[in-house]
């Protein structure tokens, strides 16, 4: 019997980079990245010497100057004597509050809207369909000034609410007030309060902290539970009830801590020529929101149409099969597996929402384009540094909600065996 020789080893040589079929690729994207990279510099390097030039060398000195104009809508303290740093903030913390509100708003109506557009009803399918078709086809911005100006025009101003004999009234029970500058909700307060802790750009509620601790926790321990419950089914055969027991882990210990701290509500008040107290709600913001909400809610409805299309009908059938009913069948067959098609889409939806809320300059509502791109830039004269920063801003804002989505997308994706 002969002994096997192994084939001798080939050595590597530079003129594989270009004839070796294994290495040609890596040398053209690395030759390709190099040029792309120079091709970047000497833009970079020419801009600064026209800048230098002109006497406008680029720098972000300004960001310190006082910024001497007002935000009508903020979720931190903000005066005219502050920074422009603080109201690029201040911007910035409004493009997010309007974003995060729209994506959450247009994700339930979408999903509620996508389940009715299949509905066996005919005249739900043909209305959803109707008003898919309706709000898609109109720029989003035209919705937005339908939004703003209907509310502006057909809600009653702060005086009506005056008199012994108002024209207009206040919702639940005086707590709420919808008026044309806006609308007013009760804001949560404590009897008991435990003070701010100082980030330095702006300060958190204590208060908050120990609430989303608590909720944390209770989360936590309700997750606890159900594995609890996981382990005495696989081993028994029977599945405890965990729904009371997972309820009350919620509820119970964030209840004892609003007690503690002493909860109550702040109703919004008539004071002057204007309601005080409570959370304001300005009708830019109102009117931003709604418009994008009710253009984005229609394609998500599209998504969520396709993603339950693209479900076999016998997954439904089968759950039929098990004396399912058509509403279990949807929240626990179809919609599980119809995610991995909704998602990818959902992305998109999200990402043309926040981007979209730049539109909010044509209604005055301050958000980073409007202060940083607006006021900021024309106060100041750096425009470059500027649209700099909104590119940079934006593009970090984008990348993380991609980000975010598609970590879900891969923990809810289908393990193929």
């Amino acid at each position: 019997m002969s002994d096997s020789v192994a084939p001798p080893k080939e050595t590597f040589r530079l003129s594989m980079l270009l004839y070796d079929s294994r290495y040609r690729g890596i040398t053209i994207q690395f030759v390709v990245l190099v040029l792309v990279l120079l091709a970047l510099g000497w833009l970079a390097r020419n801009a600064a010497v026209n800048l230098a030039a002109l006497g406008k060398p680029l720098r972000f000195d300004f960001l310190g100057d006082t910024a001497s104009y007002d935000i009508n809508q903020r979720l931190i303290e903000y005066t005219s004597t502050d920074s422009h740093g603080r109201a690029v903030l201040v911007g910035l913390l409004n493009t997010l509050l309007v974003a995060f509100m729209g994506c959450a708003a247009a994700t339930i109506l979408g999903v509620i809207g996508g389940v009715l557009r299949l509905s066996s009803n005919w005249l739900v399918s043909r209305l959803v369909a109707l008003y898919v078709e309706i709000f898609r086809n109109v720029p989003v911005l035209l919705w937005i000034f339908v939004c703003m100006f209907t509310l502006t025009a057909i809600a009653p101003a702060p005086r009506a609410f005056r008199g012994d004999t108002p024209e207009a009234s206040m919702l639940l029970w005086d707590s709420m007030a919808v008026t044309n500058r806006g609308i007013y909700i009760p804001e949560p307060l404590f009897s008991r309060p435990l003070g701010d802790l100082n980030l330095g750009v702006f300060n958190v509620s204590i208060e908050l902290i120990v609430l989303l601790a608590v909720l944390a926790g209770s989360l936590f321990a309700m997750k606890w539970n159900n594995a609890r419950a996981n382990r005495i089914q696989t081993e028994t055969g029977d599945r405890p009830n965990t729904m009371w027991m997972n309820i009350a882990i919620v509820i119970i210990p964030f209840l004892l801590v609003l007690i503690a701290l002493g909860f109550h509500i702040g109703k919004p008040e008539l004071k002057g020529f204007n309601f005080k107290g409570g959370i304001n709600m300005s009708a830019p913001l109102i009117g931003l929101w709604l418009g994008l909400t009710l253009y984005t809610t229609t394609y998500i409805i599209e998504a969520v149409r396709s993603g339950i299309q693209a479900v076999s009908k016998g997954q439904s059938e089968a759950a039929f099969a098990l004396g399912l009913r058509p509403g279990r069948t949807m929240s626990l067959v179809i919609l599980p597996q119809a995610l991995r098609v909704i998602i990818p889409q959902l992305i998109s939806q999200y990402l043309n929402l926040t981007k979209n809320s730049s539109l909010a300059v044509a209604i005055g509502y301050m958000d980073l384009v409007s202060t940083l791109g607006g006021v900021t830039l024309n106060q100041t004269g750096r425009e470059m540094e500027a649209i700099l920063m909104l590119m940079a801003i934006y593009l970090t804002i984008s990348l993380t909600i991609s980000g975010t989505m598609n970590w879900y997308n891969n923990r809810v994706k289908l393990v193929e065996r």
